[in-house]
């Protein structure tokens, strides 16, 4: 006999929608029914079809292992051309990619609910993106612009009551929202303004973090990507060929050949691929806004982190390796600890995405991009990745910065400057390092 589901959702007299609570059996919760969750139209394939012609022999399995693999090879090759043109070109793609995911979770919300017809959803998703986004970007260019909001006059207004315009805007669309609401939509209208708002938070929140993991360096953007690409593609293998054994009910495909095997393979490349970019002032030099030339500035002294050391091996590896010490980049010690989040809690950011998909009954996200879905099924570890990134370089590599305090002084007024610099001044004189003053004659 067929179990009844844990709830339905049921229209009732007054015209709101009230979830009745069925109690009659156990429910299945993991076998989600239809009465559930309203169907999402299936994604289509949109894989070229000189591809498809080509790999036409081929079985679905061995297909879309080439499919995956050309364009995977082919989003790779585009990534490093991305990096060769620079960070302000990283901002616009992360700014670009930032929007394709929103967009694809929210549309998701709309066509699991488009029958109801609720009055204005999209356009205050929309309308609340634009807010959030406003926010942080104004943040960013108050933190790394500050010589030329120095310069502009009308920055300087926005910056000044940036947090307040921001406020206000939200506000606005939170009104909108309230004036929105309909008898007969209130719980599902509540369902989608909380959902915007979660959507909010994992994309756009995560990728502002990018942004400022950027800004730290471009090594410190780089290389995390890169290490969760790697991990991906090295389980996608190591499952590929050796897997046996399921690791998880929400990926059915995923299993512990590929994650141990993706484990080892990230961290060992992942502490090469550091060694090679530290060497390059490119990559480690913090990104800066140079108000002079009006372009970002990646030119400084490699910090220690980027400066070979020697390091004295622990007893048991000398007898192994019968070497004592090794030369080695402080950065790719992090490179481990960077590796190992990726491989082992990163994947977790795939499997929570898997859960969403699940319990909407889609295979992907969209069909953006032939034999992998959509952009958010590409960067559903990335957002948990670049939250790791940033509470790690707060926690464990970021000291105070010059640059950052000059920007904050050069906004401050005149009287509060020269109330700064007396103190500074004072304070040098004291320990030192400043000749004491010079007495007038009287």
């Amino acid at each position: 006999m067929r179990k009844q589901p844990l709830f339905t959702l049921r229209p009732e007299a007054d015209g709101d929608d009230k979830l009745a609570f069925l109690c009659e059996g156990e429910g299945e919760i993991e076998g989600d029914s239809k009465a559930d969750t309203p169907d999402v139209p299936p994604s289509t394939d949109n894989t070229p079809q000189c591809l498809n012609k080509a790999l036409e022999g081929l079985s679905s399995r061995w297909k879309n292992w080439w499919i995956r693999g050309i364009l995977s090879l082919t989003m790779i090759t585009g990534f490093f051309l991305i990096i060769y043109l620079g960070p302000i070109m990283l901002i616009f793609v992360v700014m670009s990619i930032q929007i394709k995911c929103f967009h694809e979770i929210i549309t998701i919300g709309y066509r699991v609910y488009h029958s109801y017809d609720l009055p204005w959803f999209r356009t205050l998703s929309w309308y609340f993106l634009i807010c959030v986004n406003y926010f942080f970007y104004g943040e960013t260019v108050a933190d790394y612009f500050g010589a030329l909001v120095q310069r502009e006059e009308p920055l300087q207004f926005l910056v000044r009551y940036h947090r307040f315009i921001s406020f206000a805007v939200y506000l606005a669309g939170f009104c909108m929202f309230v004036l929105s609401l309909v008898k007969k939509h209130y719980r599902l209208q509540f369902y989608m303004f909380a959902w915007t708002h979660v959507t909010l938070l994992i994309v756009v929140t995560q990728s502002h973090l990018v942004i400022q993991n950027l800004f730290e360096g471009m090594i410190w953007f780089i290389v995390p990507i890169s290490i969760v690409i790697c991990n991906d593609i090295m389980a996608y293998i190591f499952g590929f060929f050796f897997g046996r054994t399921p690791l998880i009910k929400l990926s059915p495909k995923k299993t512990w050949e590929g994650f141990i095997g993706g484990f080892f393979a990230t961290v060992v490349l992942s502490f090469f691929f550091a060694y090679l970019l530290s060497q390059y002032q490119y990559f480690v030099c913090p990104v800066e806004y140079n108000s002079e030339t009006n372009r970002f500035a990646v030119e400084c002294e490699p910090s220690n982190l980027f400066m070979i050391q020697e390091y004295t091996l622990p007893a048991v590896v000398q007898n192994a390796v019968r070497w004592k010490t090794v030369n080695l980049y402080p950065f790719q010690i992090h490179s481990i600890a960077l590796s190992t989040f990726a491989s082992l809690i990163g994947p977790f950011g795939g499997f929570f995405a898997s859960g969403f998909k699940r319990a909407f009954k889609i295979k992907d996200f969209a069909d953006t991009i032939p034999g992998h879905g959509g952009i958010m099924d590409r960067f559903d570890c990335q957002y948990l990745m670049a939250t790791f990134v940033h509470v790690y370089i707060a926690s464990f590599i970021r000291g105070p910065n010059p640059s950052k305090v000059l920007q904050q002084l050069l906004v401050l007024q005149p009287e509060q400057q020269l109330g700064i610099f007396n103190t500074l001044r004072n304070h040098l004189r004291e320990n030192g390092m400043l000749p004491p003053a010079v007495e007038e004659a009287q």
